[in-house]
């Protein structure tokens, strides 16, 4: 026996107010765009914040976040959602796209280009005009509320001919440029998010400096603000400068013997 029945996916709420250090006018644009029902586009390296400033900006528009994360193997049910056998019954089952357009969710992307481009071509709908999600083998068609934001998220740095935003799908999207913050923005953000003083948090970016201009010298990119971070939990945590510079920056940058002792010595150089 065949039922119509929706079992959605829970979505996440968030409640208190993720920290997030403005770094332009991104929040304002964020604010114009959700006003005006466009999609966004996030471009920038791994850890630099833009997952973050998505879990803000889900916090100040009070909107439920369903978050994907996208990857090869990622099919179109997979997003949408399928037919599951449960108990005696066949019943359907939203996947997390459908659930946050039904919700009125912002549905947050990430790494998009890491997707099957027939898995992404389902988005096309929701990303113009039309703000429409086509469910072929459930035969409906869920028309977005308001409230409904899609959020796509890449890094160009690993950009390829092979992974790459098709022309069709990017021209949809409002695109924001993110990047490394100044040193003095970055402190701020490793001394509160890692809870070490502004003199540790200012010795972990002139590290986190020193290897981003080792990029295309031996490293694809250099330390994250995210690395400098789980650093600086590690010092807060008791564990000396040096170890927690080693064990969060060194070895997670590379695993080439003579990169990481390069990276060792700088760690030397700083603490």
């Amino acid at each position: 026996m065949t039922k119509q029945t929706h079992i959605t996916p829970q979505l996440m709420r968030i409640d208190e107010e993720p920290f997030y250090q403005s770094v332009d006018d991104e929040i304002e644009m964020f604010e114009a765009a959700a006003k005006a029902g466009l999609p966004v586009l996030l471009k920038g390296p791994t850890g630099c914040g833009k997952t973050r400033f998505v879990e803000h900006m889900a916090w100040k528009l009070k909107r439920p976040l369903v978050t994907v994360s996208c990857h090869d193997d990622l099919t179109t049910s997979d997003l949408i959602g399928r037919y599951l056998i449960v108990g005696d019954e066949t019943v359907w089952v939203d996947g997390p796209l459908t659930a946050a357009v039904r919700a009125g969710a912002i549905c947050y992307l990430d790494e998009i280009v890491e997707a099957r481009k027939d898995t992404t071509v389902v988005i096309h709908p929701l990303a113009d005009a039309r703000r429409v999600l086509n469910i072929d083998k459930h035969g409906e068609q869920v028309e977005a509320p308001p409230e409904f934001m899609l959020v796509i998220s890449y890094n160009p740095g690993y950009q390829s001919v092979l992974k790459e935003i098709k022309p069709s799908t990017r021209q949809r999207f409002v695109a924001f440029d993110f990047d490394y913050p100044t040193a003095a923005v970055e402190a701020k953000i490793v001394a509160a998010e890692g809870g070490v003083s502004d003199d540790i948090a200012q010795k972990l970016v002139k590290l986190g400096q020193m290897t981003r201009n080792l990029k295309g010298a031996g490293l694809d990119e250099g330390a994250s603000t995210r690395l400098l971070v789980h650093a600086a939990q590690l010092i807060a945590s008791g564990v000396k400068p040096q170890a927690a510079c080693t064990a969060a920056v060194a070895r997670s940058l590379s695993d080439d013997p003579d990169m990481t002792a390069s990276l060792q010595d700088l760690v030397n150089a700083v603490f």
